[in-house]
């Protein structure tokens, strides 16, 4: 059966299927893209596994940028809007995403979302992936940058074993190392090595939502890559 339906063949038929979605995905990602260079909008897509602290990382990112960016977030997830409530009440202007049974956003999920959310003013957009360390990194969604949130709690071999995603990834964000004290089976060092062998630029902080650590240095990462989409904006308004 295997041969006449195809289901067995490794080489072409997942190929093709994938071929054909992802084409229809990057049209719209390119689209999302334009809109977002053009009004020099940064725009992030946070991945990580359910649990990882990215939820509690944009409340404490709204906190500490206390009003100075304006902030929005599309809050992706199988069912819900616990996420986008919380980050409304941190004060980010934010819209949630069901996909029902998807493990991903993609980038129509997200052109859709954006016609719920006034979005052009905003400085920064949190695309805040579904709880997922394989699939979400195989789709753009017009973002400028991937960070991927990776809790102490989920252990050190993480990144070895699901290597796609810490490859993708621009910057990883080690959450939760308040709790390091009570894992004394968890070496943040080693954690570092594991993401120094599948990055191809690593580059990661230690942070903790719950105390504070390493939230300014997040900041200032994020204040650096605001030069990703400023010279669209610079070339609309005349060069000036």
């Amino acid at each position: 059966m295997c041969d006449s339906c195809g289901c067995g063949d490794s080489e072409l038929v997942p190929v093709e299927v994938q071929q054909r979605i992802l084409s229809g995905n990057e049209r719209t990602a390119a689209h999302n893209r334009h809109h977002f260079l053009e009004r020099a909008l940064l725009a992030v897509n946070v991945m990580g596994s359910p649990g990882a602290g990215k939820t509690a990382l944009l409340e404490a990112t709204a906190h500490a940028l206390d009003g100075r960016r304006l902030v929005g977030a599309l809050a992706g997830d199988l069912a819900t809007d616990h996420d986008a409530r919380r980050l409304a009440a941190a004060g980010i202007r934010a819209h949630s995403i069901t996909t029902g049974s998807a493990c991903h956003l993609d980038a129509g999920m997200v052109h859709r979302a954006l016609h719920h959310l006034p979005w052009s003013d905003l400085d920064y957009l949190f695309i805040e992936n579904v709880g997922n360390l394989v699939c979400p990194a195989v789709y753009d969604l017009g973002q400028a940058a991937n960070v991927v949130v990776l809790a102490v709690t989920e252990g050190e071999d993480k990144p070895l074993k699901y290597p796609v995603m810490f490859h993708k990834a621009d910057l990883v964000l080690v959450s939760k190392i308040d709790l390091l004290p009570v894992l004394p089976d968890i070496s943040l060092d080693r954690i570092v090595d594991a993401l120094g062998r599948v990055m191809p630029d690593p580059k990661c902080i230690a942070v903790s939502a719950r105390t504070g650590a390493g939230i300014d240095e997040w900041i200032a990462w994020l204040t650096a890559q605001e030069a990703r989409v400023a010279p669209a904006h610079y070339q609309q308004a005349g060069g000036h």
